[in-house]
């Protein structure tokens, strides 16, 4: 899901920071919301490092091999801090690591943010059912963690496969793209069980960590 530099048109590259900039915006909006928007950042620091790790975390799926993302699981813990955590990650993944690039850091910080976001207000409809009921946590859990993903790598082949170089055989590029993104689909089916058991163990745990006790100033 990682775009690299030179892969995208210049146009999209600076569309992609104008949307990281906009979805950014929004998230710090809502987190000064907060009684204490501080009370997170520890949250935040600590998923973000686990994101950053997982992308070395490379599972073998032919035809290619494929990578944890954890976006979903992001969005359901994190809320609101959710897409600043993948931004920063993804920084330090291009700078560091050269996993991505600095030109696509906002295409890439919002096909995986927005889908973080996404996952959290997915997340949130278990409270339609129960808080603490446990089938309703199991099931919307893993579907944010798999959503998350899954909205993740399509909104990536959309953008890849509509804008391949006119220098390139199209044909054969796009069949290379489609195949890597079905190549994700069994990693989507484990994102979402993953994520439902975090969820289930900190439901039992600390159920804080799930924002059960979240307040907004008014």
């Amino acid at each position: 899901m990682h775009i690299p530099d030179g892969i995208l048109p210049a146009s999209v590259c600076l569309g992609g920071y104008v949307t990281a900039g906009a979805a950014t915006w929004y998230s710090l909006r809502k987190i000064g919301r907060k009684e204490d928007p501080r009370e997170g950042v520890p949250k935040a620091s600590l998923l973000t490092a686990a994101f950053f790790v997982a992308s070395w975390i490379h599972i073998p799926v032919p035809p290619a091999s494929v990578h944890l993302v954890l976006n979903g699981l992001l969005g359901v813990v994190l809320g609101y801090y959710a897409f600043p955590a993948v931004l920063i990650g993804l920084f330090f993944q291009a700078v560091m690591f050269q996993h991505g690039g600095l030109s696509t850091l906002g295409v890439n910080a919002t096909i995986m943010g927005i889908p973080a976001l996404l996952a959290y207000y997915l997340f949130q409809l278990r409270n339609v059912v129960s808080k603490n009921n446990r089938v309703a946590t199991t099931v919307f859990g893993f579907l944010a963690g798999a959503g998350g993903m899954g909205i993740g790598v399509f909104a990536a082949m959309v953008l890849l496969v509509t804008t391949v170089p006119a220098h390139v055989d199209a044909a054969a590029e796009r069949a290379s793209i489609y195949a890597l993104t079905f190549a994700h689909i069994p990693l989507m089916v484990l994102e979402g069980v993953f994520t439902a058991l975090v969820v289930l163990f900190l439901q039992r745990v600390k159920p804080d960590m799930l924002g059960e006790n979240d307040k907004t100033s008014a």
